[in-house]
């Protein structure tokens, strides 16, 4: 398959208290379907990295669990609350999605913690995304995309109880925009190359 050589740019973020959130993400996720998707075979493989034992972790298995029953042929899920995909099966989950979808782009979605100012944010960008950094684990990069949301402060010590104690109002806040518009940028997507 012949590569196209696509300069990276900085993520880009959506505060989800912005009256504007929903367009903003759509906008964004939708001109990277749109660049993306047609180099790999128009097949999308989200993975939903997370745990529901910590709130501020959830943020990935809620997006998988709203997401697990959209009928998209095109579009299949890993990580959902029932089967999530955390740090102790991430390699294998990644082995398995390079074998099973060899071709297929991939979006790793995740909850980190940041800075003030981002806080509440959710980032769209290019490239993989390393789970676990925040708590100093060193697990495999995944992603050709990443969404993360920004679910808390960062400590310079207490990173595992800040994500102990993350609101689970902004988690479901996040989860809901990330899913809801996923949905409407593959429809869309389909859509328009139907036309």
């Amino acid at each position: 398959m012949q590569q196209l050589e696509i300069q990276k740019k900085s993520p880009i973020y959506i505060n989800v208290h912005d009256g504007h959130h929903f367009r903003d993400f759509c906008r964004v996720l939708y001109k990277y379907f749109n660049l993306y998707l047609p180099l790999y075979q128009e097949e999308l493989i989200l993975v939903c990295i997370g745990t529901d034992r910590a709130t501020g972790d959830s943020l990935g298995p809620l997006i998988g669990y709203k997401l697990k029953d959209f009928n998209h042929t095109n579009i299949h899920v890993y990580g959902t609350l029932e089967k999530p995909v955390h740090a102790k099966n991430l390699a294998e989950t990644i082995s398995y999605i390079k074998f099973r979808h060899p071709h297929a782009l991939i979006i790793s979605i995740d909850a980190c913690l940041g800075s003030a100012e981002n806080v509440g944010c959710v980032a769209i960008g290019e490239g993989a995304i390393k789970p676990g950094a925040g708590v100093k684990k060193d697990l495999p990069a995944v992603g050709d995309l990443h969404i993360i949301g920004i679910v808390n402060l960062k400590s310079p010590t207490m990173n595992m109880s800040v994500i102990q104690t993350t609101r689970l109002s902004l988690v479901m806040k996040m989860a809901d925009l990330i899913s809801s518009g996923i949905r409407h940028c593959s429809c869309l997507y389909t859509y328009k190359k139907k036309l």
